[in-house]
């Protein structure tokens, strides 16, 4: 919204490592680049990427089993997609 270069980089830097760690789920992560980057409603947002408004209320609420291209839809406007990260280990070394 009102963010300079810098800081739309350095907040698009951490979404994506909050991804990447799994201390963010992909949801919120979409509705948190929607709202205080773009600062668009979903209507404009779900439009922009050209998906439907449904589709991204589910990606926004983690429901239903979204499809990769919906996924990098709505990340490529912040020059993200979906990858795959090394698993972290748990506890019991799994």
């Amino acid at each position: 919204m009102n963010m300079t270069l810098q800081e739309r980089a350095r907040f698009i830097d951490a979404i994506q490592l909050g991804l990447g760690e799994g201390t963010l789920q992909i949801g919120e992560a979409v509705r948190r680049l929607r709202v205080e980057v773009t600062g668009l409603h979903q209507s404009q947002f779900a439009r922009m990427c050209k998906i439907s408004v449904r589709t991204l209320v589910h990606i926004e609420h983690g429901e239903g089993n979204q499809t990769l291209k919906s996924l990098n839809a709505v990340f490529k406007p912040f020059g993200l997609q979906m990858g795959v990260v090394k698993a972290r280990r748990t506890k019991a070394g799994v």
